[in-house]
This record gives structure tokens, C-alpha cells and sequence, in this order.
């Protein structure tokens, strides 16, 4: 078996702290796309619904939505 120098053992053991990393801000990534889409989907379901409220004239319904919509802009700075 061939045995590696230290300076091999350093260098591999580098990459892979290097990977470590990289997976690290990857994953971080996916995390603030994914909660990203999630709000996009939930305020546009939000949106739909205060339509309604107003086709309707709900204006119960209206005030309880829109309340919901600007506690996430507000929540999200959006």
C-alpha cells in the first residue's frame, strides 16, 4: 500500500473542508429559495382571496385578509 506524504493528507483533507463548505452555501441557498417560493405562493393566495372578498363586497372577510397580507410584508420586508 502506498502511503501518502503530509503535504497529499493536507491537500485532501483542504477539499474536502472545501466541499463542506460549498454544500453549506448550496443547501443555504435551496433553504432561501424554497421559503422564497413559499411566501410568493402564500401571498398570492392571499391576493386571490381579497379578490374575492372585494367581488363579493365581504368587507369582514377584506379586513381580515388584508390584516394577513401586511403582517407578512411587514414580517418579510416585502
Amino acid at each position: 500500500m502506498k502511503e501518502k506524504s503530509y503535504t497529499e493528507l493536507m491537500k485532501i483533507a483542504a477539499m474536502k473542508r472545501n466541499r463542506v463548505k460549498e454544500n453549506f452555501v448550496q443547501d443555504l441557498y435551496i433553504d432561501m429559495l424554497l421559503s422564497e417560493i413559499q411566501l410568493t405562493v402564500e401571498k398570492e393566495k392571499l391576493m386571490r382571496k381579497i379578490d374575492l372578498a372585494i367581488d363579493r363586497r365581504d368587507k369582514k372577510s377584506f379586513l381580515h385578509l388584508s390584516s394577513k397580507l401586511k403582517e407578512i410584508n411587514k414580517k418579510f420586508g416585502t
